[in-house]
């Protein structure tokens, strides 16, 4: 008996067409891309006469770009990166071991010169000729370069992997550098965070393998779909920014009510990402760092993540809270401004304003009249 299409598609990725053309519609959205391009992805993946090869490779790092993928949900994204590509090469999951495993990597990259995706994950050190971190008998640096050589397109997933990470910090030992650093003259997409959000990496590849070629990117190489927009300007802590409600310390009353986490350090006004928007683990209500209690430390942001102290305070890229703000505090006795003074304060410095903004109005309105008669 023959298989419909559908069927076939549904035994292929273990989800139902229904379920996976949403799917693309939300990842669509995501890059900002229409409803029409999530067709167009859909179409690409299930029509695909091959998957798209992908050697996946590993340098210093903690392996949590690779566990934060495997946690995807919606389908999840085990089943859908391990069947809607081709995965020829990954230290972590590779099911065989030692030369085979090698053998099979460089007959895959062989037989696919310039059409297969190359992930780098993990910071690549370069001091003494890579030699701290080799597998298989050749550091980490020659397996960049081999496998970037007849790569169609170059994915730095990870802190570590797009600008060197915790690795670089400080004295760096090893003299750790990100891919790009490595790879004079490669374009290599960067997807930084520690770990980074898998849906970022899912999006970048189903635009690769629906268009042929990377989405849009920033300055330093970041889809512009996931690193556009500064983390402050969607946090849903920033009503509370704007209104000069923060908490002082860990524990304390503004932090249990979820107050701005501006003054414990929170590097949110200076990091460019998504995570309020997306969120982690498709679990909801927050399962973010800010949306925890835990400020953010600029993971993705080059020069803050990993170099600036915790508790220094974020150089605001938008606008810094007044100094004239007044305290809140809603204890009895307390010596700040009560949650109503300040409202009363509010409402009368907007008065203020407003009077001031009706008298220049009124005084134009009587200019223009004065001309008018005149002329």
């Amino acid at each position: 008996m023959a298989i419909h299409k559908n069927d076939q598609f549904e035994q292929r990725l273990g989800v139902s067409r229904r379920d996976f053309l949403k799917f693309c519609t939300g990842m669509a959205a995501t890059i900002g891309l229409s409803t029409t391009d999530a067709l167009a992805m859909a179409e690409a993946v299930e029509g695909a006469a091959k998957r798209p090869v992908v050697i996946w490779l590993h340098g210093q790092e903690c392996t949590g770009p690779t566990e934060s993928l495997l946690r995807g949900e919606h389908p999840t994204l085990e089943r859908l990166i391990l069947e809607m590509i081709s995965l020829d090469y990954h230290q972590t999951l590779d099911a065989g071991a030692g030369h085979d495993v090698e053998h099979a990597k460089d007959a895959s990259m062989a037989a696919n010169k310039g059409k297969y995706l190359l992930v780098i994950e993990g910071s690549i050190p370069t001091k003494d000729g890579g030699i701290y971190c080799k597998i298989a008998g050749k550091t980490m640096l020659q397996h960049t370069q081999e496998a970037a050589e007849h790569a169609a397109a170059i994915v730095a997933f990870g802190s570590c992997a797009s600008w060197g990470g915790v690795q670089s910090t400080g004295i760096n030992p090893t003299e750790a550098q990100g891919a790009q650093a490595v790879l004079p003259g490669k374009t290599v997409l960067n997807l930084p965070g520690c770990p980074p959000n898998p849906y970022n990496f899912l999006a970048t590849v189903l635009h690769f393998v629906t268009f042929g070629k990377l989405p849009e990117l920033d300055e330093q190489n970041r889809p512009k779909f996931a690193y556009g927009r500064l983390i402050h300007e969607n946090c849903e802590r920033r009503p509370h920014f704007d209104a000069g409600r923060f908490a002082e310390e860990f524990g304390d009353e503004g932090h249990a009510k979820g107050w701005c986490l501006y003054k414990l350090g929170c590097k949110g006004p200076e990091t460019y990402a998504n995570c309020p928007a997306v969120e982690f683990n498709d679990i909801g209500g927050g399962t973010w760092p800010v949306g925890v209690g835990h400020p953010c430390f600029g993971c993705a942001e080059e020069g803050v993540g990993f170099t600036k102290p915790l508790f220094s305070l974020a150089d605001v890229k938008t606008h810094t809270p007044p100094n004239e703000f007044p305290l809140i505090d809603q204890r009895e006795n307390a010596t700040g401004a009560s949650t109503g003074a300040a409202a009363l304060a509010g409402a009368v410095g907007g008065a203020v304003v407003g009077a001031g903004a009706m008298a220049a109005k009124k005084i134009g309105d009587a200019e223009n009249n004065s001309s008018d008669n005149q002329g």
